[in-house]
């Protein structure tokens, strides 16, 4: 099985923080509304809803890679 992880384009991140509402478990929001990223590894149960997240992104910062 393929393992997958969140990334984070600093480029183009703009702070909306709509990943942190679509994925409380992974991203939680610094003091200025930034993305942290817990830094594991997406289970296959969050799978779908890491998609979900990556689609939604207003700023396209949010990227799922491949492990």
């Amino acid at each position: 099985m393929t393992e997958h992880q969140l990334e984070i384009d600093w480029t183009r991140c703009d702070a909306h923080g709509l990943c942190a509402t679509l994925l409380p478990d992974d991203v939680t929001l610094d003091e200025w509304g930034f993305p942290v990223l817990r830094g594991r590894r997406v289970t296959p149960s969050e799978l779908t809803n890491a998609r979900r997240a990556v689609l939604a992104c207003p700023a396209l910062a949010l990227r799922l890679q491949r492990s």
